[in-house]
């Protein structure tokens, strides 16, 4: 047994609960927008594009030395100044990402916490932000098993508002959204659903815990994928057909209204564990990132992945979907193309690789006129 969790359930948890980070929470909001069928198409497409490309991350980290992160993966395989280009997709993006986290944990933490203690939206952020520089310097291991927890802490959240909420459910919030064709949310769902289910960073993390059993790491990855995907398809339909349109942008604070009691508090709670946990997952990412490919000191590197974020949120920097949408859609669809082009060098499926070099640019495209306007 304890070979099993060593060999498949860590992995898989690591993996799986680093997918599910601060995005999801959104999805809600965002099928209420743009409607429950064209969210759900999106969430299956998408769901299959990030476990090809995390399959393909897979075979290229088995062809790659090991004590690489993606930069270092490109740049062995597409040269040095590819590698730049990486690089700043990886920090900028990631920096960007733990600068959300800190927005909606924060705003869990408040909500849950503040009418008991009371103190502000900036007291709970600053205490979110000290606990996680005080336990980024653990060890993948631990990290492994602290995200285990937090799926099954996660399901079990799923589970009570399920219960709780049941009465509440009605069948017609599922489909408030007008669905008629516009072209202006059509895109919508793409930026924050792709961005909800990449998980390309810690593979690599993934293949060093599986030494000697690296042969199952596809399967490992596959699997990884779709449990976020089917957590996401069900938190969407509990949490809509709950709040309907008061549906919030980050979903939990909605459920607050909608259900009272002791619930709302408890899921907030959870939610903001499960935002902490996803900040140490990807502040590890980043901190291994500067230390293997920039050569930066452990405590430099953990210094800069913890501040920056800190200091862009105190300078005014506090929107939760325009930021996930434009970091899916440009950051994510940057690196999507870089992995692309490794698979062609290791001699990939060109079926593959130009369809969805195609999805990842045309992505991008969109994001970027739709923040512009």
């Amino acid at each position: 047994m304890k070979e099993i969790f060593k060999k498949y359930i860590f992995p898989v948890a690591m993996l799986s609960s680093s997918i599910i980070g601060v995005g999801f929470w959104s999805l809600p909001y965002i099928a209420l927008k743009s409607g429950i069928f064209l969210t759900i198409f999106y969430l299956v497409v998408l769901t299959a594009i990030a476990a090809i490309i995390n399959s393909i991350v897979g075979e290229i980290a088995l062809k790659t030395p090991d004590y690489k992160r993606l930069p270092g993966f490109v740049e062995f395989h597409l040269g040095k100044r590819a590698k730049l280009i990486s690089l700043a997709t990886t920090i900028f993006g990631g920096l960007g990402v733990l600068l959300v986290y800190l927005i909606v944990g924060g705003e869990f933490l408040t909500s849950a916490l503040s009418p008991f203690f009371g103190g502000s939206y900036l007291f709970y952020v600053l205490i979110y932000f000290v606990l996680a520089a005080a336990v980024l310097y653990f060890d993948v291991k631990t990290i492994a098993k602290i995200e285990f927890g937090a799926i099954i802490l996660l399901l079990l959240t799923l589970i009570i508002i399920f219960i709780t909420g049941l009465s509440h459910i009605k069948i017609s919030n599922l489909f408030i959204s007008d669905f008629g064709f516009r072209a202006s949310i059509f895109f919508l769902p793409y930026g924050p659903i792709i961005f909800s289910l990449w998980g390309v960073g810690l593979i690599p993390e993934a293949e060093e815990m599986v030494k000697g059993n690296k042969k199952n790491i596809k399967k490992i990855i596959i699997i990884s994928a779709l449990i976020p995907s089917v957590i996401y398809f069900l938190f969407i339909i509990l949490v809509l057909g709950i709040t309907g349109s008061g549906t919030t942008e980050s979903a939990l604070t909605g459920l607050k209204g909608a259900l009272g009691g002791w619930v709302p508090y408890f899921a907030l709670s959870v939610g903001a564990f499960i935002t902490f946990n996803a900040f140490i997952s990807l502040g590890l990412i980043l901190k291994k990132v500067l230390m293997y490919d920039l050569k930066i000191k452990s405590w430099h590197a953990i210094i800069i992945v913890c501040f920056i974020p800190l200091i862009l949120f105190l300078m005014g920097f506090r929107s939760f979907i325009p930021i996930i949408s434009l970091i899916g859609g440009i950051f994510i669809g940057i690196d999507g193309i870089l992995i692309l082009l490794m698979y062609k060098k290791i001699g990939g499926k060109k079926v593959l690789i130009y369809p969805l070099s195609l999805v990842f640019l045309l992505g991008a495209v969109y994001e970027i006129i739709y923040f512009v306007k």
